[in-house]
């Protein structure tokens, strides 16, 4: 500091008296600075170099597998859809060949019910099989199945299914040789209403009738003294053949929001063959038919039996379970194409 000094009070005496320029010794004449952007620039690199860190990719090997796991994960939405849709293609053959199967059988002639061993074993057999019952209507224990709707011009009716036990004919050989229960068909509500009444009526004037003998017998003491018999007539209500072509299907198998089947309080939802045949005072394994005749009675239209077509329809046709390919596949090369942009690497901008 002390040379820095003395060297700028001898310049300033010789700009003073324009002398002869002094001689300095070495060591007192600094050496200047070098340029401030030579030297940055030739010390930045080594600046640069020493003060930012050398990052390295190194991943262990579980890091490594967890993200090719990852990465493979990516591709599983698409891999579970394209198993769907194939699913599907499956689907739709087994319901080809389950309505062809329905065709072929109903197109048969049909079979007479006496001729036949009627057993639960030989149910499968039979099933989809047109038959030709003959015998006598139990109307009295007729069971109501529903609410069913019913569309006529676009105007949907609730109503119910009748089924009613079908008894044999006494020493009739072309009647069947055990009940059976019948799907009638179709009726609307009304028509069931007023059926129940009527047997509710029914049902009270006999019991009243019963009242009254018991209580005339009991007045009239002259019978005690009576030795003669008494002739008591008995009036058997006219009895009605009919013939029922109808085909042998089983129970219904209800989904998930169809409430159970109340027997107590006649509240029956869906067909349980066996239940209705306990109900009605049936063995278990009785044959149940749905009555498919087509010659209904303009005077009595009701029950409405059922259409033969209704038979060979499914929920889910063939063309949906196409429709259902198409979607789950497209779904499929849509997750698989998405999959495939967010793995590829993206390019720099620059």
């Amino acid at each position: 500091m002390a040379a820095a000094i003395s060297v700028a009070k001898a310049v300033t005496k010789l700009r003073r008296g324009g002398g002869s320029r002094p001689s300095f010794p070495s060591h007192w004449i600094p050496t200047p600075p070098a340029p401030l952007s030579s030297s940055f620039s030739s010390s930045s690199p080594a600046v640069s170099s020493a003060a930012e860190p050398q990052f390295t990719s190194s991943q262990t090997p579980d890091e490594e597998r967890r993200s090719g796991l990852s990465k493979w994960l990516l591709f599983l939405p698409g891999a579970i859809t394209f198993g769907l849709g194939t699913w599907q293609i499956f689907r739709r053959e087994d319901k080809v060949k389950m309505l062809e199967y329905r065709q072929n059988r109903l197109e048969m002639e049909p079979l007479k019910l006496n001729n036949l061993f009627q057993s639960s074993k030989e149910l499968d057999s039979l099933e989809f099989r047109k038959l030709l019952c003959k015998g006598v209507f139990d109307e009295e224990k007729s069971v109501y199945v529903g609410p069913r709707s019913r569309s006529i011009s676009g105007v949907t009716e609730n109503g119910y299914y009748v089924i009613t036990p079908l008894m044999p004919i006494p020493n009739d050989p072309e009647s069947v040789q055990s009940p059976i229960l019948v799907n009638k068909g179709w009726v609307p509500r009304s028509w069931r209403d007023k059926s129940l009444e009527v047997s509710q009526d029914d049902k009270q004037s006999s019991e009243k009738a019963t009242k009254y003998v018991k209580e005339s017998e009991k007045s009239s003491w002259w019978r005690f003294w009576s030795k003669k018999p008494t002739n008591v007539e008995v009036q058997v209500p006219d009895v009605t053949a009919v013939e029922v072509v109808g085909v042998v299907r089983g129970s219904e198998k209800p989904s998930i929001f169809v409430p159970a089947n109340e027997p107590c309080s006649s509240q029956w939802f869906f067909v349980d063959v066996p239940a209705i045949a306990r109900t009605c005072g049936l063995p278990e394994d009785t044959i149940y038919v749905e009555d498919v005749n087509e010659d209904v009675n303009p005077s009595c239209p009701y029950p409405v039996p059922k259409d033969v077509n209704t038979l060979i329809r499914s929920s889910v046709m063939p063309q949906d379970h196409l429709n259902y390919t198409l979607t789950w596949y497209s779904l499929s090369a849509a997750v698989t194409f998405m999959a495939f942009k967010r793995l590829r690497p993206k390019k720099s901008r620059r």
